[in-house]
């Protein structure tokens, strides 16, 4: 595919940042960053133990990689967790729980002291940098809808990129392309009459993350060819809802094989209130259920359901090795920081939930695998809990660049050479539905600013790894022990009268 469609996925900003360089020194950053961005992917995978999901190019990566098995996002939402991703910052007020914050946390001057991006502060060191699909929730305007042409696109990181790409391809425009069926019809052109799953006999490109893939394999040979290190952002629709992908993935499963959720029942001892009612699932009207927290989806539709998304999960990792393979032939993984993210995880029928949006492990946990040249492969392991937010300094680290401004996040590098650092705090923060959860090695303590009762929920990972079943009344002990350290998450969010 030839990078030609100027009018529609090709977004060069002129407004152009003053580049500078760490220490006043004139010699550019050695690592390239490749950053891969998978949407709703949760840590079903063969690196973090599920070997029934056929993923060989996410495992290949992770034999060469840093594995955090502990991994937590800040919020189990699109946009806000990439948001938080790529500020490097907790949230602070409610909008930055939305999915439009990015918008909330960005610089509105490009000479800002404090960039607006991890990506942009790239870019004012001297990287030349590229983001292709979805990065940021709105793909830089594109799945909003606005006009795509570069007059009347409205990015979301308007410093932060020298190159925008995507391709709606015969969807039209990139909101109708997240949405997209094979044939070119999307949900909210087919008023929400469509099912949450298609299998279709096309190939990779049949489907927009096949055409994302060409594109990034392409923009990488042109920069193999710059005598300048890059960020190339490249963000991978699936397995985002709807769960579509070529048939040639569902047939790697048979679906009978695929067991249902190990934890199928809501949790003893909580309000309904911290779960969610699944308002982004019954979207799809034309399902074959409506999923309910009073009545469960049938086994047989339940068993449907995850045979999709393991289906799109497969063909996700299809494309990811597509950017491996061509790192790989052009030389460049041996000078290339490569890192690839799931931006939450997802409810696969666990606790009668069919989504993300709850302040439960299984939203909360997704994959974060960074291979360096020159460090040790190695895993760590759940007794170290790590966020989102460490990435951003973590790159800055890596790759020698200052930063002489404020980050949530710490730096994973220490972890990553040595395999322990006694100086983090190990825990995690994450933010929803009104509550805060706090994860360390071996708890979860949740607090809910609200009036259903119970407000506090506790959970037991040595004893109870799926969260069946809140402690908080029986341990009361635990939870004082516990609420100093929830306090160091508490950012003022949410009205505690």
């Amino acid at each position: 595919m030839i990078l030609k469609k100027t009018a529609c996925t090709f977004l060069f900003f002129m407004v152009m940042s003053t580049l500078s360089f760490p220490n006043g020194k004139k010699d550019l950053p050695s690592f390239n960053v490749v950053f891969i961005a998978v949407d709703d992917l949760r840590p079903d995978i063969g690196a973090y133990g599920n070997l029934l999901v056929k993923t060989p190019n996410m495992d290949r990566l992770a034999k060469s990689s840093t594995v955090f098995q502990n991994h937590y996002v800040q919020i189990p939402t699109c946009g806000a967790s990439r948001s938080s991703i790529l500020t490097g910052l907790l949230p602070k007020t409610t909008r930055h729980l939305q999915n439009s914050a990015l918008e909330t946390f960005m610089a509105n001057e490009p000479e800002k002291d404090i960039p607006e991006s991890m990506v942009h502060h790239f870019r004012r060191n001297g990287y030349y940098t590229v983001g292709i699909g979805k990065i940021g929730h709105s793909v830089d305007g594109l799945l909003y809808g606005y006009e795509e042409s570069p007059e009347g696109a409205k990015p979301e990181m308007p410093y932060s990129w020298n190159e925008f790409l995507f391709d709606p391809d015969k969807w039209g425009t990139g909101w109708n392309a997240f949405f997209g069926y094979a044939d070119g019809s999307n949900r909210q052109g087919m008023n929400n009459q469509v099912k949450p799953y298609e299998k279709a006999d096309v190939p990779d490109t049949g489907y927009p993350d096949g055409i994302t893939a060409e594109l990034a394999t392409e923009k990488l040979r042109q920069l193999a060819g710059k005598n300048q290190p890059f960020f190339l952002g490249v963000g991978f629709f699936k397995p985002h809802l709807p769960f579509t992908s070529p048939k040639k993935y569902w047939d790697l499963y048979n679906e009978q094989d695929i067991p249902l959720s190990p934890v199928p029942d809501i949790p003893e001892n909580i309000h309904l209130a911290s779960l969610q009612r699944m308002g982004e699932f019954n979207n799809y009207q034309a399902g074959d259920e409506k999923a309910r927290l009073e009545n469960p989806l049938s086994d047989e539709y339940a068993r449907k359901l995850r045979h999709a998304y393991y289906a799109a999960v497969s063909y996700a990792d299809a494309q990811v090795g597509k950017v491996l393979d061509e790192l790989e032939r052009l030389g460049l993984a041996e000078n290339t920081i490569v890192v690839l993210w799931g931006d939450h995880g997802w409810h696969l029928g666990d606790h009668r939930v069919w989504g993300k949006h709850t302040n439960f492990e299984v939203a909360l946990r997704s994959p974060l695998i960074i291979k360096v040249p020159g460090i040790k492969p190695r895993e760590i392991g759940k007794n170290e809990v790590v966020s989102s937010v460490d990435l951003y300094p973590s790159l800055m680290e890596l790759c020698g660049l200052p930063v002489d401004f404020p980050l949530d996040g710490k730096s994973l590098v220490k972890l990553m050479q040595e395999g322990k650092d006694e100086q983090r705090d190990n825990i995690a923060f994450s933010y929803f539905n009104h509550g805060i959860t706090m994860r360390n090695e071996r708890y979860r303590l949740t607090r809910y600013f609200r009036e259903e009762n119970p407000v506090i929920e506790l959970y037991d990972h040595l004893h109870d790894p799926l969260e069946s079943k809140n402690i908080a009344a029986q341990h009361p002990e635990i939870v004082a022990q516990l609420m100093p350290l929830w306090e160091k998450g508490n950012t003022g969010l949410f009205d505690q009268k």
